[in-house]
């Protein structure tokens, strides 16, 4: 049976010392340090003859994270009580609209092509299953395998209300999950030689010498070790082409097992001028 973690198990804190109360908040204030934007966390907010709390504030303006029934009436009974308040809402999907393809957060209120915002895509179908070897740990200097679910987020210029389209963004990232799927990932500091059909590595590792001849259409190569962190950047690395001139930066979370995993984020532009040098 596969274990299911949930929000309720996992703490997410930030650097400041925040405690989140659900993954969304966590990814939102991480995308905030990543713009270097400084925030507030729960910050009180008078609304007629109550206080209530707002999840995010910058400034003058202010972010409602949205993961339930009740956070979305909250959202909407400040806007109607504070009209002038430049607040929004981010947030899971079928709270706002009916979206049958994905359940994935987006950003409510957002009319000026000139503003950024973000989606989340997550989703069963995106995963891979993938070998590798870790030379430089003990536990891992052995081949082995995961079947790893991956998470993308995507930051950019709103155009018509949207960053990029959800049915788009999917087929583009699974597209790019299909290109590394079954391989079997190494450094390519341990490549030897090489001729038309097969890479050829060896290393010595703590648990002995290895000696590997591997097809090159079952391995892939990378420029660091083959970890969880590599593997995300990687990720991002082949998903950066694809994506339309709106998007300015990519997320990628790998999840390698259970209740762990890496989650790196880069600036197209970057990837795209490193792509190039290459």
């Amino acid at each position: 049976m596969e274990r299911v973690v949930l929000d309720k198990d996992v703490k997410y804190v930030d650097k400041q010392g925040n405690l989140f109360r659900s993954r969304a908040e966590y990814s939102f204030s991480k995308i905030l340090a990543f713009l270097g934007l400084d925030y507030e966390y729960d910050v009180q907010l008078g609304l007629q003859n109550k206080s209530t709390t707002v999840d995010f504030k910058l400034g003058d303006k202010y972010v409602e994270v949205i993961d339930s029934e009740a956070d979305l009436n909250k959202y909407y009974s400040i806007k109607k009580s504070l009209p002038h308040l430049k607040i929004c809402g981010f947030g899971h999907s079928k709270y706002a609209a009916k979206v049958s393809e994905l359940d994935s957060p987006f950003y409510y209120d957002h009319g000026s092509s000139t503003e950024s915002g973000s989606i989340f895509i997550e989703d069963p179908s995106l995963a891979f299953d993938y070998a590798h070897i870790l030379p430089l740990v003990d536990k891992c200097s052995i081949l082995h395998g995961h079947t790893s679910t991956v998470m993308v987020e995507i930051i950019g210029r709103m155009e018509n209300n949207i960053v990029v389209d959800f049915g788009d963004a999917k087929k583009i990232i699974k597209e790019t999950l299909n290109a590394i799927d079954h391989k079997f990932f190494i450094s390519k500091k341990y490549l030897q030689k090489e001729d038309a059909t097969h890479y050829f590595v060896s290393f010595k590792g703590p648990r002995g010498y290895f000696n590997l001849q591997l097809p090159k259409n079952t391995t892939f190569l990378l420029s660091g070790e083959a970890t969880v962190e590599t593997l995300s950047t990687q990720i991002i690395k082949l998903l950066a082409p694809k994506m339309p001139s709106n998007v300015e930066a990519l997320g990628v979370y790998i999840y390698e097992g259970v209740n762990k995993g890496a989650h790196m984020l880069a600036e197209i532009d970057a990837v795209k001028k490193m792509l190039k040098l290459r």
